[in-house]
């Protein structure tokens, strides 16, 4: 075999080792250019075998039709020994080839009975059982909705014996509920599928294959929490996966029965753009079918799609959307109907068209708490302590004059009781309103009214509301009135880049005018006025000292002194000094306690939360916060509380808070549910939930992706990458990574880039997918070169080294490790050597012995092991020095030199914890060593020490 066959036959075991996918798809494409052009039937052969299986369970099983035919004739034609090795194979072909047409309806229904009979005389003539091809024709029958040839074959199917050539114990079953559930046998599916569970599954498309089957089953069985668990786990597989985009549909129609219409509108918008690239036509149909009856109940709802072709990314209205899904699925369905000479595909299209929720609300997501309510409705969870006594509500007096009655409201309006506030004046217009009334109390009204439209979103009523309530004061010669609004005014109109300069002068001047003409409470106001205008241009420092000219006590008024302590506070957190800012927070909670004011207290107590340096603290803050928080505080307390708790360490509890949170998000249309989608997703990571994880950080990095946030979306990935890492879906955390080293190829990310193309050949490296690690160290080494990061260069060349040695590939890594020795010399010699470079250095060290080890090259190996283990000491690293240590009496065995070998692995041993890995590796050196040396006796007895094998 050449050089060059031996590269190819290589690159197809690794392409093989690739996950199912766009990615394997393209790789394989590639290969078999190079092997046509090679000439080697043999290669040219399996690379098609391999070809087939990464077409039909990457996405585009219709490529699989060419390269199955190819070897089915080249198998034919001129059979060679080495087609046998594969026969099992290539007959196991035929069963992807009869589903696999039926889902293309322009493919005619005869061919595909064409290819089942000839599976079906090829297992006779192999001897094969019939059971298989029996499912087969079951399969055809009920795509055709012939009932009774369906009920014939699927008998056939479950009374012939199973053999080498059925389908799994997970995917047999998985047909046979899918069978039973459409014929209304649901408990019978139920019970099919217990015993299969509760095995090993260890086939690509299981669990998650017979956990969408039984979705339906057991929301008949009243089983709705395995139905959820099983929406979830089955799921969470499925979503990566463009192959299982009609299972997929099945969880978004299995959405909408259940009453959980955002969740399936979410699915629909993040598969969406997989109708431009389906499996198969029947894919497609029965996605948009099920999309479809999901966005029809979306109401206004926009749904983003990407782009594709020459259609641009952007939002499109989710009725709009539904009418296309509907006109895309009953084409579809016409099209198989003219096929095979039936109505049957229209009819079943119809009914998932028109699918509506049945039964009660079954919760099933991860980041929401409850169904979301309208926001009048909405509120925090029921907390068992009480909420302290507020301030009552004062009744509105039955017999006060216009002047008094406004005076009233006035009052009630500096004490923070808004509702008294807003009666007053509903009880003055109701008296006063249509009379005529006199002019200091028609200004005065027309002050309150710019108060009242405060709280509002129309800026510009309330700005003409201040200004005519100015000019009314003036005309009656009241400066301090006049002032006193104006400088409200000023404050609302700093608020805006366009205004911001006529808002400063207006509350500095009328700042001015109270301090020489009014009392300290009108000059404490006035100052607090101009602090807030201050803090409105993130001006902190003079906001700061504007405030420290307050007048003590704000003159008396302890509900003006509270709110100037809470703006004190704040502006001392922005300039970083903490301790003055938890001092000030301090002083306006217990103010807001005394005066019984709800939201003095609760935004004290979240500033409080966030000064203080006690984590135990911080969460009692919060939870007082969210005992009085008003309304429209309750989704920034659940947001303090859930990062309090996650400084607390107290993931589990913080859970609870961020999913309350993105619910009052959800339900109040406000901005950045995607943002604590995302810190929900990392407090579920934390608390160990990873299933939850995934689900929650996949649906922010929708939302985020949604909202531009590219680098907030990348840290998500990022993220998430990590759960998939420990959940074991390694393929999925590799796509993401890949992802993820593409977004963040520029020159501001460049460490960024290495480092997740590093941790890509870990998680490669980890499940000995060398080969394709030792690329991605090598990637991550130029990137990290790029940036001008030396010592993390030189770490992910170590790393690519010893992947290229387990790869098989020798003389790749010998290049590497000549690498290692040109990076090392600028490396070394430092004058104060850091631990870190120390350490690489001498694991550096050991990786090139281990690479000239396997070169043959023994005592070049061991040379570079000298003085190695005392620099590991020397920085605490006693683990990899006793690793060093072992490899070099295996060095000095391998040089014939036991009696150098012996003492060195007499010490070693004694060093290490008994019934580790290299303890038992030392023994078992060690007893070789003393066979060498003639010590038999001694070497037996450290095999039974250590109970190690006796042959040697």
């Amino acid at each position: 075999m050449s050089s060059e066959d031996e590269d190819l036959w290589r690159v197809l075991r690794e392409v093989a080792n690739m996950p199912y996918g766009a990615g394997q798809i393209a790789a394989v494409e590639q290969l078999l250019r190079r092997v046509d052009a090679a000439d080697d039937r043999e290669l040219a052969f399996v690379t098609r075998m391999q070809a087939t299986t990464a077409y039909v369970y990457g996405g585009e099983p219709a490529k699989s039709f060419v390269t199955f035919s190819w070897c089915l004739a080249e198998f034919d034609r001129d059979p060679q020994p080495y087609h046998q090795r594969y026969a099992h194979q290539l007959l196991w072909h035929f069963k992807y080839m009869v589903t696999g047409l039926l889902r293309f309806p322009e493919i005619p229904l005869d061919r595909a009975n064409a290819v089942l009979d000839d599976m079906e005389r090829r297992y006779r003539e192999g001897g094969h059982s019939l059971q298989a091809v029996h499912k087969h024709r079951f399969l055809v029958a009920d795509h055709l909705g012939d009932a009774d040839a369906a009920a014939h074959w699927y008998r056939l199917w479950q009374t012939t014996p199973r053999d080498e050539l059925s389908d799994c114990a997970g995917c047999d079953p998985t047909t046979q509920v899918q069978y039973l559930a459409e014929t209304g046998r649901h408990a019978e599916a139920v019970a099919l599928a217990e015993p299969v569970l509760a095995g090993r599954l260890s086939c690509t498309e299981q669990p998650q294959a017979i956990l969408t089957a039984l979705l339906l089953p057991y929301l008949h069985t009243d089983r709705p929490e395995q139905a959820r668990d099983a929406h979830r786990e089955a799921y969470r597989r499925l979503r990566g996966n463009l192959s299982d985009l009609w299972d997929i549909g099945n969880h978004v129609e299995f959405c909408t029965l259940t009453g959980n219409d955002a969740r399936a509108v979410e699915i629909v918008e993040r598969h969406l753009d997989w109708l431009d690239r389906a499996p198969s036509p029947a894919a497609a149909m029965h996605f948009a079918a099920t999309g479809a009856a999901a966005l029809r109940r979306a109401g206004e709802l926009t749904v983003y799609r990407r782009a594709a072709g020459d259609r641009p990314a952007g939002e499109i209205a989710a009725s709009a959307l539904a009418a296309e899904l509907t006109a895309t699925a009953t084409a579809l369905a016409a099209r198989f109907d003219a096929r095979n000479g039936t109505s049957y595909q229209s009819e079943w299209i119809s009914r998932r068209l028109a699918a509506e929720p049945t039964g009660a609300h079954l919760p099933l997501s991860a980041s929401l708490r409850r169904r979301p309510v309208p926001a009048a409705t909405a509120g925090p969870a029921a907390d068992p302590t009480p909420a302290p006594a507020l301030a009552p509500t004062v009744a509105v007096p039955a017999d006060a004059g216009a002047a008094a009655l406004l005076d009233f409201a006035e009052e009630r309006l500096r004490r923070h009781d808004q509702e008294a506030f807003r009666a007053a004046l509903a009880a003055w217009d109701d008296r006063f309103g249509a009379t005529e009334v006199p002019a200091p109390a028609a200004a005065h009204r027309l002050e309150l009214r710019a108060a009242e439209l405060g709280d509002g979103e129309d800026v510009a009523a309330t700005v003409a509301a201040h200004r005519a309530a100015v000019a009314a004061y003036r005309e009656l010669g009241d400066e301090l009135r006049a002032q006193a609004v104006a400088g409200r005014l000023g404050v609302l109109l700093a608020g805006a880049d366009e205004t911001a300069d006529e808002g400063l002068e207006l509350v500095r001047e009328s700042a001015d005018v109270l301090d020489r003409r009014g009392d300290d409470r009108q000059r404490a106001a006035g100052l607090d006025r101009v602090a807030l205008a201050l803090m409105h241009r993130q001006r902190w420092s003079e906001a700061v000292e504007v405030l420290d000219r307050v007048p003590a006590g704000a003159g008396g008024d302890p509900w003006l002194a509270a709110r100037i302590a809470l703006h004190r506070s704040h502006l001392l957190e922005q300039l970083d000094r903490v301790a003055e800012a938890h001092e000030a927070a301090v002083r306006a909670r217990d103010l807001g306690r005394e005066l019984g004011l709800g939201d003095v207290v609760t935004a004290a107590c979240l500033a409080y939360a966030r000064t203080t340096e006690d984590p135990a603290e911080a969460v009692a803050a919060c939870d007082e916060a969210l005992r009085v928080a008003p309304a429209d505080a309750w989704l920034p307390v659940r947001v303090a509380r859930a990062r309090a708790l996650m400084t607390a360490g107290r993931a589990a509890d913080a859970v609870d808070d961020f999913a309350e949170a993105v619910t009052l998000c959800v339900e109040r249309g406000a901005a950045g549910d995607a943002f604590l989608r995302w810190e929900l997703a990392n407090a579920y990571r934390v608390a160990g939930r990873l299933g939850e994880a995934a689900e929650v950080a996949e649906e922010a990095v929708l939302g985020l992706d949604r909202l531009g946030a590219q680098a907030e979306a990348d840290r998500c990935r990022h993220l998430l990458a990590g759960v998939y890492e420990g959940l074991g879906e390694i393929d999925p955390a590799l796509a993401l990574l890949e992802q993820l080293a593409e977004n963040l190829d520029g020159p501001d990310n460049l460490p960024h880039r290495a480092q997740v193309l590093e941790e890509a050949g870990g998680i490669l490296y980890d499940v000995d997918r060398d080969a394709l690690a030792a690329g991605r160290f090598a990637a991550a080494a130029t990137a990290y070169r790029r940036a001008g990061l030396p010592l993390d260069e030189f770490r992910a060349r170590r790393r690519e080294a010893y992947a290229r040695l387990w790869a098989g590939d020798e003389a790749a890594a010998l290049g590497t490790v000549e690498e290692l020795d040109k990076l090392a010399a600028g490396l070394a010699g430092q004058p104060d050597e850091p631990p870190p470079v120390t350490y690489e250095l001498a694991l550096a060290a050991e990786a090139g012995a281990r690479v000239l080890l396997a070169h043959g090259r023994e005592a070049e190996a061991y040379d570079r092991l000298a003085g190695v283990p005392a620099r590991l000491r020397s920085i605490e690293a006693f683990g990899e020095a006793a690793q060093v240590e072992v490899f070099t009496g295996e060095l000095l065995l391998r040089l014939d030199r036991p009696a150098a070998a012996e003492p060195l692995l007499h010490e070693v041993l004694g060093g290490l914890p008994a019934g580790t890995r290299p303890a038992q590796q030392a023994a078992w050196l060690l007893a070789r060593a003393l066979d060498l040396l003639g010590r038999p006796a001694e070497a037996a007895a450290l095999r039974d020490e250590h109970g190690l094998d006796h042959e040697h």
